[in-house]
């Protein structure tokens, strides 16, 4: 089956998350993943102390990901990106636990929120581009029922995203609307990257079996 890819370089996501694989993979291209390990909780909070806004903070931590990955492998086009979730002024990050992830979508019920995501190219191992998206989701006012009954089927996967949440899946039944780039709600602004990854050089090449 033919993917689409760079002839003379790898694509590499800098990430192992399984909703970012997904609108890769379902999108038909071709890459590899590789985690960047950062400590995104102390980034979060230094930059927060320092006065950065929700976007500064997104883009600075897909950015340290994007240049870790980068300087391992200088030769491949890198993918990276991070959601920082804005609510009230207040700036969530990823739980450390069951019992925070449960505080923090009780915070959100019934409310609206912001889920910034950035998203950041590096190519042979320089910063080509970043864009940024900020779509809106609408809680439904939730009981503490609803949420331990959403808590026991997602368990830790709810660990891996700001805000506690899924929107694939049974995490629908959380939300009363949304609003923006459902992509980007997912974990990447799928319709502002590919035309970025093309313009690049990414295209339809034949497998050995098409060939």
């Amino acid at each position: 089956m033919s993917l689409w890819s760079f002839p003379d370089k790898a694509l590499i996501l800098a990430s192992k998350s399984q909703a970012r694989c997904a609108l890769l993979q379902q999108a038909g291209i071709a890459f590899e993943t590789q985690a960047a390990a950062i400590d995104e909780a102390a980034i979060r909070h230094s930059a927060q102390a320092e006065g950065a806004s929700g976007d500064d903070i997104a883009v600075l931590l897909a950015e340290m990901k994007g240049e870790r990955i980068a300087a391992l492998r200088p030769d491949a086009m890198i993918i990276a990106s991070d959601q920082i979730l804005i609510c009230d002024g207040k700036i969530y990050g990823k739980p450390q636990d069951l019992k925070e992830a449960k505080a923090q979508i009780l915070e959100l019920s019934g409310k609206r929120h912001q889920l910034i995501s950035a998203v950041v190219l590096f190519d042979k191992g320089r910063r080509i581009w970043h864009h940024i998206a900020r779509p809106e989701i609408t809680f439904h006012h939730l009981s503490e029922t609803d949420v331990d009954d959403y808590l026991s089927y997602f368990g830790q996967e709810a660990l891996h995203s700001p805000g506690s949440y899924f929107l694939e899946g049974p995490g629908i039944h959380l939300f009363a609307d949304i609003f923006g780039d459902y992509y980007a709600i997912l974990g990447l602004p799928m319709m502002a990257l590919l035309p970025q990854l093309k313009r690049h050089g990414l295209r339809l090449m034949p497998s050995q079996d098409d060939a």
